[in-house]
């Protein structure tokens, strides 16, 4: 028994060869032209409102003789635009690391062994293998084809899919795509039914998409809803902060006709206002978040999936391979005359021989399907040195497994031209393939759930005879014999047990849905914890309820067997009706409706279709169910840490403003010159992207239950809750600055006295926010060592800017006494304490 030969010109390259074609043609790949690298980064930062303020009040500063100054703030300007620079490029790394991840995979045939490697590494010459599901990766020539259609939509524009031939000897040469019955494919398209083998043609640029400058790999991801309401709150106060700057300007430059001073404060004002750190935050912690998410194996595609993860309420899971280890052991062979445990090693008795050799003839060499590959393993160990290996025969023709049938059949061919055939599948299907009777079916089926009751995944075989002539066109045009049944277990994870009572704790309800049969399928659920209690609730059943009855069904069932891909869809629909948020795992190309559908689509790593990847917002890069239940935790952490910064931002930008325009309105001598709102933005920002994004988990991030799903990461809520911080930081600064000039003290010493205070404050923000919900002790975890740093260089710069003549005279600093210094402190701390306390009242109301 063989399939499809991997010899002569389907043997496929060498390594040595590959590795010289490489090097001549260049990778498989079409350049993102959408990649943004240094110079790009570098645009980007020179229009940034920020930095052209910078500039500005820098060339102003100039143009009044004052150099120092003038310099200072060009200075600041390169140590702004260095601080951008890392953060995208520590971004760009980021989502770096992800891309190599998601890199598409090719099962390739090197010196006649088959191995999967990057797409990328594929060479005109080389030989790869095509299955249903899988994207086409370089063009080339069919060499062997099993009811293999390819959807070249993409190309032709044609919805329907073409059937593909295995070209003649000789006639390999590239034509033009679309009409069936061709043997060209083209890197790109989807195949969607059968599989085969393919000689690849062309590569990279020199395939079709790439002439035409196109890839499916490279689409541009559109800004998500928040990405869009966060670049509207920017532009809103854009407006308004020009809108000020002129008024600041003309109205100073009339009153007091100083119009440079009032350019200045306008500048400064400017400055103040942009809350330009939203939309920066926003992509660091996302990219950073889905960094985050990779290293525990889950690869996030799209950025408002992290957002969601917080918020799922239900996790709808696969068996096999998610939540078992999908490593299929065959473990019991049962006929009408015997019932064999298989143990590794041991004897196989000669009453079983004939239904191994026949299970194992229904099956596919080189298949992923973990029941092939047990059974291929086991029976050619078993059956070694007997007659029911057969390496002379020749595999004619396959009928694969459809919806309408859940069986497939392979028709064999032996050396004196007899032909054979194998069929393996659900019972049910088997037993229709076989005419049994209706007393013949219920007492074969009583088998079947004896065995499944016990875990066992059961297939049954059957043996069918094809009469002469040409072939026939359907399976039940063949005479089958039932033989027996093939059970297989598929151990539970070790981790599942715990991260399903994580899980239920957290308030998200575990839906495990299967094509196993229901007995099977419930023994799993028992293992894992899964509730049982309403039974199992089958695809058929499904199919069979209206819409309302569903609804109120999934409310209570938490095991579906026997499930197609479409009665996912209605699942998923009805637990949507119900107000849940889904998150639901899929490989399979008929899986990406419902992945789709929900709000959180997981594909499967290793064994899901690049369809199924596509559809999906999230990749289960080793397909354990710990790791959905990690992200989920992950998910609620980073929003976590959004929501916080979110508040520090808002919070912040109140007495940095206030600052720069109340002493104005009121008459007093300008605070804020545009180089201390440059100080302040120094704390700022790293504190923003590296104190908040690391800041630790808050204790029972999984006991609560999840948030709504309409509860986004800004709101009015929180607004006003950064409000109550700054505003109390604003009145403390404000209030030491009038009281410093009332008492006498020159503009400088009273200026530095609030700045001081101002910087002081800002720190405790960050303190006080990135705690929140931990308690202090979160400020001596080790993640916490960002803010350290952060306060640490702050705390040095502005010690140093009032002990040091220069930069004292350049920030127009004075020299005050250690007492109104500790009294500066002390009255910033009591404000942030007071506005924290408000802010709590505020969130907890």
């Amino acid at each position: 028994m063989n399939a499809p030969e991997t010899t002569g010109p389907a043997a496929g390259l060498s390594d040595e060869e590959a590795g010289r074609r490489l090097a001549i043609h260049g990778p498989n790949e079409i350049r993102d032209r959408e990649r943004h690298g240094l110079l790009a980064t570098l645009r980007g930062v020179l229009t940034e409102p920020m930095f052209l303020l910078l500039l500005v009040a820098a060339t102003v500063y100039l143009v009044l003789g004052d150099l120092g100054e003038g310099l200072l703030l060009g200075g600041f300007a390169v140590i702004t635009v260095g601080l951008v620079v890392f953060q995208e490029r520590r971004s760009q790394h980021a989502l770096d690391a992800l891309r190599s991840l998601a890199a598409p995979q090719a099962r390739v045939v090197r010196d006649g062994r088959m191995r999967r490697i990057p797409a990328r590494e594929l060479v005109p010459g080389d030989v790869f293998l095509l299955g249903e599901g899988e994207r086409v990766a370089a063009d080339g020539a069919v060499l062997d084809a099993a009811a293999l259609e390819v959807d070249e939509s993409l190309l032709t524009g044609e919805s329907l899919p073409v059937r593909k031939q295995a070209s003649q000897a000789g006639r390999e040469a590239m034509a033009a795509p679309g009409g069936d019955d061709r043997s060209c494919v083209y890197a790109g398209t989807l195949a969607v039914a059968g599989h085969g083998a393919v000689r690849v043609l062309a590569t990279g640029p020199g395939t079709q998409v790439g002439r035409i400058g196109a890839s499916l790999a490279s689409i541009e991801t559109a800004p998500t809803p928040l990405e869009r309401h966060l670049r509207r709150l920017v532009r809103a106060f854009g407006v308004a902060t020009l809108a000020a700057c002129t008024a600041i300007t003309i109205g100073y430059g009339l009153l007091h006709g100083d119009w440079m001073q009032g350019l200045l404060s306008a500048i400064a004002l400017g400055m103040a206002m942009l809350p330009e750190e939203f939309p920066m935050v926003l992509a660091v912690f996302l990219s950073l978040g889905a960094w985050r998410l990779a290293r525990i194996q889950v690869l996030s595609r799209r950025p408002a999936v992290i957002e969601a993860l917080g918020a799922a309420t239900v996790l709808c899971v696969d068996k096999t391979g998610t939540l078992t280890e999908n490593r299929m052991q065959l473990r019991r062979l049962v006929t009408a005359s015997a019932d064999i445990v298989v143990e590794p090693g041991a004897p196989m008795p000669e009453a079983v021989h004939r239904l191994l050799e026949f299970a194992m003839l229904a099956s596919r060499r080189g298949s992923i399907d973990p029941l092939d590959r047990a059974l291929l393993a086991h029976g050619d160990a078993a059956l070694a040195d007997t007659e029911h290996l057969h390496p002379d025969w020749r595999l004619t023709h396959e009928f694969p497994l459809s919806a309408e049938l859940l069986a497939m059949s392979h028709e064999w061919t032996d050396a004196d031209g007899r032909r054979r055939v194998a069929a393996k599948g659900a019972p049910e299907a088997v037993f229709d393939l076989c005419h049994l009777d209706e007393p013949g079916t219920a007492a074969q089926l009583a088998r079947v759930r004896e065995l499944a009751a016990q875990g066992l995944r059961v297939l049954a075989v059957a043996e069918g005879c094809a009469p002469g002539g040409g072939p026939l066109p359907r399976q039940h045009d063949h005479d089958f014999n039932l033989l027996g049944f093939v059970a297989f277990e598929d151990p539970l994870r070790a981790s599942v047990p715990a991260a399903i009572v994580q899980a239920r704790e957290a308030g998200i309800a575990v839906v495990m849905i299967t094509g196993d049969h229901a007995a099977t399928a419930l023994a799993i659920a028992r293992q894992a914890g899964i509730d049982v209690q309403a039974g199992a609730l089958t695809g058929a059943e499904v199919e069979a309820l209206g819409e309302d009855a569903l609804a109120d069904a999934v409310r209570r069932v938490r095991v579906f067997a026997r499930v197609m891909p479409q009665q996912k869809l209605k699942l998923v629909q009805a637990l949507r009706r119900n107000g849940e948020t889904v998150a639901m795992t899929g490989d399979g190309v008929n899986d990406a409706p419902a992945l789709k559908a929900a709000h959180i689509g997981i594909a499967m790593g290793a064994r899901g279709t690049d369809v199924a990847r596509e559809a999906a917002g999230l990749i289960l890069l080793d397909e354990d169910f710990g790791r959905i239940v990690g992200g989920v935790r992950m998910g609620r952490r980073i929003f976590d840490n959004l929501r916080k910064v979110m508040v520090y931002i808002t919070a912040i930008h109140v007495p940095v403003a206030g600052l720069a325009l109340l002493p104005l309105l009121l008459g007093l001598p300008p605070l804020m010159l545009p180089a201390h709102v440059v100080l302040t933005e120094m704390v700022i920002d790293p504190a923003c992207s590296l104190a908040f994004e690391g800041a630790p988990e808050a204790p029972g991030i999984m006991r609560r239950p999840p948030r709504r799903g309409d509860d986004g990461i800004v709101g009015w809520a929180m607004l006003w809750q950064g409000l109550a911080q700054g505003g109390c930081l604003l009145v403390a600064t404000l209030g030491l600055y009038v009281a410093a000039l009332q008492a006498g003290r020159d503009a400088d010493v009273a200026r530095t006295l609030a700045v001081a205070g101002l910087t002081v404050g800002n720190l405790l923000l960050v303190a006080a926010n990135t705690s929140a919900g931990n308690g202090l002790r979160a400020l001596l975890d080790p993640s916490a060592r960002a803010f350290w740093a952060v306060a640490t260089v702050a705390t040095a710069a502005l010690a140093l800017a009032i002990a040091l003549p220069g930069p004292r005279g350049l920030l127009h600093f004075g020299v005050p006494a250690a007492g109104e210094l500790l009294m500066a402190v002390a009255a910033v701390a009591v404000a942030v304490v007071v506005g924290t306390a408000m802010s709590r009242r505020m969130r907890q109301g």
